[in-house]
């Protein structure tokens, strides 16, 4: 039987709940396996259903600041309110 590599096995399962926001609190395990702190940026990688949390690059930074540049057009207050509900 073929098995995935150590990396891919599942170590540890964490749950937490969105707030009214959508934000969620990162569980301390997850949060000392990735050795963050306050302040340390995250990446997300989307797969299918599946989201990849991780520390982010300086790459990661440096894309998602030139992409966020170059979407200035869809920043007005009447886009914020648009997209509120969503």
């Amino acid at each position: 039987m073929k098995t995935r590599p150590t990396e891919d096995r599942v170590r540890a399962s964490e749950t937490s709940r969105l707030t009214e926001k959508f934000q969620a609190t990162i569980p301390a395990s997850v949060r000392k396996a990735l050795k963050l702190g306050k302040g340390d940026r995250i990446a997300f990688t989307i797969r299918g259903e599946e989201v990849l949390l991780r520390r982010a690059t300086t790459l990661d930074v440096e894309f998602a600041r030139a992409v966020s540049e170059s979407l200035s057009e869809w920043s007005s207050p009447a886009d914020e309110r648009a997209y509120a509900d969503l």
